[in-house]
């Protein structure tokens, strides 16, 4: 089970500086990888109708394909996921295109998760219906891996139409998708689409048998299940080492394959912290 880190993404502020060592720092303690958090914008609590949810204005996600595309530059051999991008709420073919570069300028370090989200707010903001999204997210998976592949393509489907068109430059290989949630039809699609699957939960009955209906579904399709990825994730606050080793164990026991350490909210406030909390944790799983 491969060890990463989740990017501290409105602690880390606005600081090329901080930013580039905190990734160069991620990747000497021996992180595999890292992940990332996305959305848009924020709504503000005091617009009409108000809003309630876990996250706002106030909360800073910086754009995964802008950071991941300078931490691949000041980095060697960490990898990159995107913990998940809110894929039907932006242009496919520009999706394509820009996880495309990354893979190129990394040497296929990225991995991109994926999820359907939960805040209409942003998908109005970006001109796109909420209702549907999860049928929008199929498609685009498909046209998006004809784009990594083809030289030219026509695509005619229910939400995209390409003729005879396709991006250049492309990647070597197609880039991974995984997808978040856990939503029974998610994780047919998960199933039948997926190179992994990103966990909401923790180690628990409800993950288990998510994975067991998603391993179902593959060997439903002919789909193998060796080399399938299940990217979870740890919290570093109000853990002890015991506490991360136990986590730990009961996510390896489930056959997790990356688990990534996530130190924001947890009174760290600067580089050096969020690194030093990383090391504490990495060194209590080492061994497991």
């Amino acid at each position: 089970m491969e060890i990463g880190i989740v990017f501290p993404h409105n602690e880390i502020g606005t600081d090329p500086g901080a930013i580039k060592a905190w990734a160069q720092g991620a990747e000497a303690l021996g992180m595999g990888h890292m992940l990332i958090y996305d959305h848009v914008l924020g709504a503000d609590p005091d617009r009409p109708g108000g809003f309630r949810g876990p996250y706002d204005k106030d909360v800073a996600f910086h754009e995964p394909f802008s950071v991941f595309s300078f931490m691949a530059a000041v980095t060697n051999t960490i990898t990159f996921m995107t913990a998940v991008l809110i894929l039907p709420q932006r242009q496919t073919a520009l999706v394509a295109k820009q996880a495309a570069e990354l893979a190129i300028l990394s040497g296929n370090r990225f991995r991109l998760g994926i999820g359907t989200g939960w805040n209409e707010v942003e998908y109005e903001a970006l001109s796109v219906p909420f209702a549907g999204r999860g049928a929008r997210q199929s498609e685009q998976v498909e046209l998006m891996r004809q784009l990594w592949r083809e030289d030219s393509l026509t695509f005619d489907g229910k939400h995209h139409t390409v003729t005879r068109a396709s991006i250049l430059p492309r990647p070597t290989e197609s880039v991974p998708i995984w997808f978040g949630g856990i939503a029974p039809a998610l994780l047919r699609r998960c199933a039948r689409l997926g190179d992994g699957w990103v966990p909401l939960g923790g180690p628990n009955d409800a993950s288990a048998e998510a994975l067991a209906t998603i391993k179902e579904h593959r060997e439903a399709v002919g789909l193998p299940w060796e080399g399938f990825g299940i990217q979870a994730q740890a919290q570093y606050r109000g853990g002890t080492p015991e506490r991360w080793q136990n986590h730990a164990s009961r996510w390896q026991n489930l056959g997790c394959t990356h688990l990534a350490i996530a130190t924001h909210n947890a009174g760290n406030a600067t580089v050096e912290d969020h690194l030093r909390a990383a090391g504490e944790y990495l060194d209590a799983v080492r061994s497991i």
